[in-house]
């Protein structure tokens, strides 16, 4: 079978360049192309270059619907809007699409889901492996543990991010909530302030951390009377989100048209 052909959108960007890096070591793909939008600085540079890697002659656009032409999967770390649009394309030319994009609104995702009928998408909230199996176990011990238990997220990344709380700590949040059989959003408490009372039986309530250079830290906490259960992820670099998104990618492979999640790709999916 001929090496998978893998093009990157925001190809120029931290993660972008983590991606080409990551699939330029990996066996079984390569990359054919990147993008950045119109009157980017990076329009014509050389991808493998701004990776650090040796030139490779394969030069940074702005034609997204070229890229999607002349890769079998394109991956995907930028912006919502951008994501929907990248969907549709995958829809429309039939590829694959790997999306780790965060800050996606229900009504964005419901966008994304039916370009699912034409294309293979593979979207994960975080593309690590270990923060999966943390959604896991997360599901599990929240299914073992009753309302005595209070569940708590906390999250902490560097200051430049721009969503809160983070798409993992909503990922963890869900795990727990289906773990329990109650819908997440019913008993989510994204923030408090002020003088907000006690603390309501069976919320899930999340606190968020910025600062620095932090790649990410997520800690699910079970708290009862006289008992603390603590389950803790942390990143300590962004080439764990690249190798999981490259690893979805050669995992969706001839796969039928669909929506999949880092949890079919691990093979975790119940």
């Amino acid at each position: 079978m001929s090496d998978l052909r893998i093009g990157i959108v925001g190809a120029a960007g931290r993660m972008g360049r983590m991606l080409v890096r990551q699939i330029d070591g990996t066996a079984g793909c390569v990359v054919c192309g990147g993008t950045e939008p119109a009157g980017s600085d990076f329009l014509g540079k050389d991808l493998q270059s701004l990776a650090g890697l040796e030139p490779s002659g394969i030069l940074i656009s702005d034609n997204t619907a070229k890229l999607f032409d002349e890769a079998d999967a394109v991956i995907d770390f930028t912006m919502p809007a951008a994501s929907i649009a990248h969907a549709a394309l995958a829809a429309e030319k039939g590829k694959i699409l790997v999306i780790g994009t965060t800050g996606i609104s229900n009504d964005q995702q419901a966008e994304i889901t039916a370009c699912g009928d034409r294309a293979v998408i593979v979207q994960g909230a975080n593309m690590s492996l270990g923060v999966n199996l943390l959604a896991q176990l997360t599901r599990k011990v929240a299914a073992i543990l009753d309302d005595d238990f209070d569940v708590e997220i906390l999250e902490m990344h560097h200051h430049h991010k721009v969503d809160a709380p983070s798409g993992t700590a909503l990922l963890l949040g869900k795990a727990a909530a289906a773990g329990r059989g109650v819908d997440h959003d019913s008993v989510a408490d994204r923030g408090r302030d002020g003088i907000t009372g006690a603390r309501k039986r069976g919320d899930i309530g999340y606190a968020v951390l910025r600062g620095g250079n932090v790649v990410g830290d997520h800690t699910v906490i079970f708290a009862a009377e006289n008992e603390r259960i603590e389950l803790t992820h942390k990143a300590g670099d962004r080439s764990i989100f690249a190798r999981g998104a490259v690893r979805a990618a050669l995992w969706a492979r001839g796969k039928p048209a669909g929506n999949y999640d880092m949890m079919d790709v691990l093979g975790l999916a119940d």
